[in-house]
């Protein structure tokens, strides 16, 4: 059990970090492709950082941002995959 722990705490750590840092960079994508978008349209009658902001409320509600989870999930999966296999 030890010997899981201390397999699972500094895996699980290094996942968090790739999950942050992804998701920063995925945000930080999206904010410049809208802040884009809202400077080939000409602003439409609506003000900049409010465009923004709503479109990154609809991202934050978005399937890609979902599939971010999946960080966390395949590899605990190939893990347990890589392990049954193993045992046969």
């Amino acid at each position: 059990m030890i010997a899981f722990l201390r397999f699972f705490i500094p895996f699980l750590v290094v996942q968090t970090v790739v999950y942050v840092v992804i998701a920063l960079r995925a945000r930080g994508r999206e904010r410049r492709r809208l802040e884009a978008e809202w400077d080939e349209a000409g602003g439409g009658g609506v003000g900049r950082e409010e465009f923004v902001d709503r479109g990154l409320r609809s991202y934050e509600r978005s399937l890609r941002r979902k599939l971010l989870l999946a960080i966390y999930i395949v590899p605990w999966v190939a893990l347990v995959v890589i392990i049954q296999y193993v045992n046969r």
